[in-house]
């Protein structure tokens, strides 16, 4: 625990926008151009023993014990306290970013969906190169000629962009495929990266693998400097679309993740809540059909600590190979040299994959109706 640790009754998860506390509740309220308040996005409260999170249709109560750490950085306040279910629980600008016991179900999904639906490239050369063996079509030298070029002009190598994440929990799930050579993250609060690693370290245990890269910066700004086709994978591990992650959500953001991706290259972002985000959702399907030429699809999953307990994801590719996102060809549960130092896989395989694009009927209608 670090030097100073408090109850979580004693402080406060989210400082008020004009610095004051009302009766234990820290409240940020907006004035509208009538000067008329309007009534806050996000509650979060503290009574003894617990931590409260309180939105529109939704309200998350954890029982609390202490605080770890709390900090203010240049983008938003950073708390860590120790929950009695969850384990340590990290929270952003008084919002519940992962929790030590449920924080598996979004890690896993938002990366293996994605990186699960693309051919492993170093596999499928090994195939081909046993086959070739096998009718005496090719030669030691002639192979070794090959993979050496392939890889020179990057074909047998798959890169992967991670914009947000600073927690790290993206990145150890990313590190898990071997066909992966290059892990760029641009995550734009440094305080998030640090606190991660020294009050999770199995989630940010992602930082350690030789084969990422750490940017400190915004995401959009980052990703328009990229040249184009430079990843085959860009994973968006945003929150919700309000403040400094509002861009994500938007269209030019989502023509530069494009320009980004090589033919066939496939995007995977947070989505949002079916119960709750509809409105949004319907945004995000209808800007990505229009920019992303391939496949586009809505996949979800369940996380207990987020609003309505489900957290949804937009998969997308761009034109060239095709991608069929429902049926995984790269099996990373089958897989299990990553276990010694990642651990094991807890929530996602095979089936569940394939599972998290079977949506209830309502938000099915509407995802389909964006198809026109």
């Amino acid at each position: 625990m670090a030097e100073g640790a408090q109850s979580v009754s004693e402080l406060p998860v989210k400082r008020p926008r004009e610095e004051e506390a009302n009766g234990g509740v820290t409240v940020e309220m907006d004035v509208n151009d009538g000067g008329v308040p309007e009534l806050p996005d996000c509650i979060s409260s503290v009574i003894p023993g617990w931590f409260s999170e309180i939105s529109p249709m939704r309200s998350t109560l954890i029982e609390g014990g202490k605080i770890l750490f709390q900090g203010k950085s240049d983008y938003q306040n950073v708390i860590v306290f120790q929950s009695a279910t969850y384990g340590k629980v990290l929270v952003l600008d008084g919002v519940i970013q992962l929790t030590e016991r449920d924080e598996c179900a979004y890690q896993e999904m938002i990366s293996h969906l994605p990186l699960c639906s693309i051919p492993n490239r170093k596999r499928c050369w090994r195939n081909n190169v046993i086959s070739m063996f096998a009718y005496d079509c090719i030669s030691v030298p002639r192979v070794r000629e090959q993979e050496l070029l392939l890889r020179k002009i990057g074909l047998l190598a798959v890169s992967v962009l991670v914009i947000g994440g600073g927690d790290g929990g993206v990145l150890r799930e990313v590190s898990r495929h071997a066909s992966v050579e290059k892990i760029d993250i641009c995550e734009i609060d440094k305080m998030v990266v640090d606190v991660s690693k020294e009050y999770f370290p199995s989630v940010a245990v992602g930082y350690d693998d030789p084969r990422v890269t750490l940017h400190i910066g915004d995401g959009v700004v980052f990703l328009k400097a990229v040249p184009e086709g430079t990843y085959d994978a860009v994973i968006v591990d945003s929150s919700d679309p309000i403040g400094p992650a509002q861009e994500l959500f938007e269209k030019p953001f989502f023509e530069s993740v494009a320009k980004a991706l090589r033919p066939g290259g496939v995007v995977c972002t947070q989505a949002e809540s079916i119960w709750l985000h509809m409105h949004i959702i319907e945004d995000i399907v209808a800007n990505c059909r229009q920019i992303f030429k391939g496949s586009v699809n809505y996949a979800w999953t369940t996380v207990p600590t987020y609003p309505s307990g489900v957290i949804g994801f937009m998969l997308c590719s761009t034109e060239g190979p095709p991608v069929n996102f429902k049926n995984p060809i790269n099996p990373i549960d089958a897989d299990e040299s990553h276990i010694k130092s990642k651990g094991p896989l807890k929530f996602y395989n095979a089936e569940i994959h394939s599972a998290a694009f079977c949506l209830p009927s309502f938000a099915r209608k509407v995802i389909e109706s964006k198809a026109n």
